[in-house]
């Protein structure tokens, strides 16, 4: 896909080690550039999955390209607990926003143009922002904004947004972003490199697309439908999502999931392997070449049971 560039794409490759005959799953399609690189680099097959209805038109040039090597499938990854039957050698997962959703300034996503205010990776269910927010709760704001997002300015934001929507509502993308400014106070604001409405714009995405719920689902059920030896990996971009991850990958290999896990090893069971003690990360050239690779954490685990 021209424009697409996949993150992380050697370091991926690498770790995933396609093989002829093997068969794959891409459970982010986006753009389709990790799916391709894993058909380019084996005689192997992928099976990729999204729910973003335009994903599904862009994956119709690759199936053009491969044939019967390539199968799309339109959901959400959520849903792989329900594909009972099906095991593969490798998984890919790419959390967050595509590049392609974010540069579509219609969708909603980004506050670089006017648009309205949806967010939704599958815009044909589930609540646009501009819905979410009119019917959230306090306690919903804040965990969208403080928790997710990260925002420290949390309070102002949240009584901003309290305030906006009991009045006029918030609609647009401009019209969010502009109240978010507005709430930012000047020392922020100027001290900041990110634009003030960054991370309420993510921690409300993360919260209209229920994101962390759907990985904590989709790794268990990604894992469970491995093969023993197969390679599962995780491409994440927020400290919550690589938490969950590490969490996860953790205790399948058997160590301590946190600072307070003290169990005794007799206790643990030992399903798969850590790749690497910490995640891979971009180089200086990637992260010059493609700025969204900067906070991108690669996990990757074996099965071996």
């Amino acid at each position: 896909m021209e424009g697409h560039v996949p993150v992380l794409a050697n370091e991926t490759l690498e770790l995933l080690a396609p093989r002829d005959g093997g068969v794959y799953m891409d459970g982010t399609f986006g753009g389709g550039g990790h799916t391709e690189l894993i058909l380019n680099a084996a005689n192997c097959k992928v099976v990729a999955i999204d729910q973003d209805p335009q994903a599904e038109r862009r994956a119709e040039e690759i199936g053009q390209r491969y044939g019967d090597r390539f199968e799309f499938r339109r959901m959400n990854f959520s849903e792989l607990a329900q594909s009972e039957g099906e095991t593969f050698d490798g998984f890919l997962f790419d959390f967050g926003v595509s590049s392609f959703q974010l540069d579509e300034v219609e969708r909603g996503f980004s506050f670089r143009g006017e648009a309205p205010l949806d967010m939704r990776m599958n815009p044909e269910a589930g609540l646009s922002a501009a819905n979410w927010i009119a019917q959230a709760s306090r306690e919903d704001l804040i965990r969208a904004i403080r928790d997710f997002g990260e925002e420290r300015n949390w309070r102002r934001i949240v009584d901003g947004i309290t305030n906006t929507r009991d009045g006029s509502g918030i609609a647009t993308t401009s019209e969010l972003a502009n109240l978010v400014t507005s709430c930012t106070p000047a020392r922020i604001r100027f001290a900041s490199k990110i634009h003030p409405a960054t991370k309420t714009f993510q921690g409300i995405r993360i919260a209209v697309n229920d994101e962390l719920s759907v990985i904590e689902t989709a790794i268990p059920a990604a894992f469970d439908r491995l093969k023993i030896g197969g390679t599962l990996c995780a491409i994440s971009f927020h400290s919550l999502e690589d938490r969950i991850v590490k969490k996860l990958y953790r205790h399948w290999a058997g160590r301590p999931e946190g600072r307070n896990d003290n169990r005794p090893q007799d206790m643990r069971e030992i399903q798969a392997e850590l790749i690497g003690r910490r995640p891979t990360t971009a180089g200086d050239k990637e992260i010059s070449q493609n700025p969204r690779s900067r906070s991108a954490k690669l996990r990757a685990l074996r099965k071996v049971k």
